[in-house]
């Protein structure tokens, strides 16, 4: 989960003037916390008449949650209590990035928290990076944090995946990582254009207008991660280039940390061209989901007959993500199973 630096806890004793009053837990097995918000309006953090927080606690049934004012006092079980706070400072990060909450990204962070796979408190990753905003950018599953391990000691690693994994955030952040703390000296995104080879002719404005709807994922993770200011000094300097894949063609990157997006629609002469423009000192991250290949029938993606050929060699990791590190909306796992159970997979 990711800090929001805009919450901090302190743990209180339980006084006769304690707000809770539903019976829980025996009270030598209970945990007081209260958890103080800054920088945020109440209000839109726990939902009018605090439905927020009452869905947080019937999520959580042997807890009582408590707000008032900038204060939200929690009672229940040192685990519950832990997940709670978790959560809590997860919406924070959602509410100051969005200006807003939904139900949906409620019920989303609570997904994750309570059906997903749950990383303790003890286990909760060190921050890959942190945004402009002061929040911090974190791998929220197991497979997101083996990607962020994997990354930090082999020089190219594939993660391959369904939609929604977080598979081009974690890159995108690692990216960043480095280049802010000098490990690399540039920064190169790319993505195929597959859908564009038949369109692009149609569509106004330059070729840089034409190509930018397919690269704008690429754009937002960015964004999100450093101040508009600096992204754009970084791009006007070429530190930070945002290119499709054809135009890697010929180059060398030394120093840079390089990703492909969307690999699955890689041809295998594209993936291999790619995998060959490293230089010293560079590193990449491939990104793809090969059950949505836009490639034309009988065209092999670049991305299978990668791993057909380079799983194994030394220096080059494979991470597979699956439905379970869906951090999008809540229906989005459910899809791809249902998808996964009609193809048989």
């Amino acid at each position: 989960m990711m800090d929001s630096g805009g919450w901090k806890g302190e743990i209180t004793h339980e006084s006769s003037r304690s707000p809770f009053c539903r019976p829980l837990l025996p009270n030598q097995l209970l945990t007081e916390k209260t958890v103080s918000i800054e920088g945020v309006e109440p209000l839109l953090l726990f939902g009018s008449n605090d439905k927020y927080l009452r869905r947080i606690e019937s999520a959580f049934s042997d807890t009582r949650i408590v707000a008032r004012g900038n204060q939200v006092m929690l009672k229940g079980g040192e685990a519950d209590v832990a997940h709670i706070e978790r959560v809590i400072g997860e919406l924070l990060v959602v509410l100051n990035r969005n200006g807003n909450l939904t139900e949906n990204d409620v019920e989303t962070v609570l997904d994750l928290a309570v059906d997903g796979p749950g990383l303790q408190p003890a286990d909760t990753p060190d921050p890959i990076v942190f945004t402009p905003g002061g929040g911090a950018i974190k791998p929220k599953t197991p497979n997101q944090i083996l990607l962020v391990e994997e990354a930090r000691q082999k020089d190219i690693v594939f993660a391959v995946g369904p939609a929604g994994t977080g598979k081009t955030w974690t890159a995108v952040a690692l990216a960043v990582s480095a280049l802010k703390s000098r490990k690399v000296k540039r920064i190169v995104l790319c993505r195929p254009a597959v859908e564009a080879g038949e369109s692009l002719g149609f569509l106004p404005g330059d070729f840089r207008e034409k190509i930018d709807p397919y690269l704008r994922p690429l754009y937002d993770a960015l964004n999100e991660m450093m101040s508009g200011e600096k992204l754009r000094g970084y791009m006007e300097r070429n530190i930070v280039e945002i290119v499709p894949l054809a135009y890697m063609r010929g180059r060398t990157l030394s120093s840079a940390f390089v990703i492909l997006d969307e690999a699955q629609n890689a041809t295998a002469g594209q993936m291999k061209m790619f995998l060959t423009r490293l230089g010293t000192g560079s590193r990449a991250i491939i990104t793809g989901d090969v059950t949505q290949t836009d490639l034309p029938k009988r065209t092999v993606s670049g991305l299978v007959q990668a791993r057909d050929i380079l799983e194994g060699v030394d220096g080059i990791s494979f991470v597979d993500f699956d439905k379970g590190d869906v951090v999008r909306h809540r229906l989005v796992r459910d899809i791809i199973e249902a998808y996964e159970q009609v193809n048989g997979e």
